[in-house]
């Protein structure tokens, strides 16, 4: 059974997504919460594996939410993915960079949203590689534009066969796409992607998308 939080300062759309969740085979639903401040604290004590996560709620946002969570998070994190009206959505970019593993639209409809819970529990992203470059192109440049950011960690520490897999990952690619353009087997990407992760201090595939673009590794629109 997949542990679920669903969090949405809206109670129509909160119990709808619960009420699907406890329908579905696999899925416990072990709360609800109507804001940021109370999903951090539920989070603590349920320890789900994964949460839906409202991205735009009053008081405590679903960004600074997601990055108390994993902040606070004991052994594996859990896997949150933000609900957003718009796919991009301004918070969006700022929630991937905190270490959510995706986002879903709050219309997608209902075998959609139960088969990104099962992509994004097996690693996976919760957007297609065409969209991850568009928000990630659109995002940077706008943070580059206002001058804010930080400075992003250095990528020495990376392996050449790490930083290769890392500017792949960047480019959006699978790992089974990553395997065949290095002709290794897939097992050996994870590995590397694995070390080059935990080198880095991130969490999820999303934030390491967001890396190889602010650090340079793949430049928007280019092929690097």
């Amino acid at each position: 059974m997949t542990k679920v939080l669903v969090v949405d300062d809206q109670v129509l759309i909160r119990a709808g997504l619960a009420a699907l969740l406890r329908a579905a085979p696999g899925i416990e639903v072990v709360g609800e919460a109507s804001d940021g401040a109370e999903a951090v604290d539920m989070a603590a004590k349920l320890r789900p594996e994964l949460i839906l996560m409202d991205i735009r709620m009053p008081g405590v946002s679903g960004v600074v939410a997601t990055e108390r969570i994993l902040a606070a998070a004991e052994g594996t994190p859990p896997r949150i993915v933000v609900l957003t009206t718009f796919d991009l959505d301004e918070y969006v970019y700022a929630a991937l960079r905190a270490g959510a593993s995706g986002f879903l639209l709050k219309e997608i409809g209902p075998q959609r949203l139960l088969a990104a819970i099962d992509a994004v529990m097996a690693g996976d992203m919760l957007f297609a590689p065409s969209v991850t470059r568009r928000l990630i192109e659109t995002y940077v440049a706008f943070a580059d534009a206002a001058g804010g950011g930080d400075v992003p960690p250095d990528l020495e520490a990376l392996t050449g066969r790490e930083l290769e897999v890392l500017r792949l990952v960047g480019r959006g690619m699978a790992n089974n796409e990553i395997a065949g353009t290095l002709v290794v087997t897939e097992s050996t990407v994870k590995t590397h992607f694995n070390r080059a992760l935990a080198k880095l201090n991130l969490s999820s595939r999303a934030q390491a998308v967001v890396l190889a673009y602010e650090t340079g590794l793949v430049t928007p629109g280019g092929r690097r």
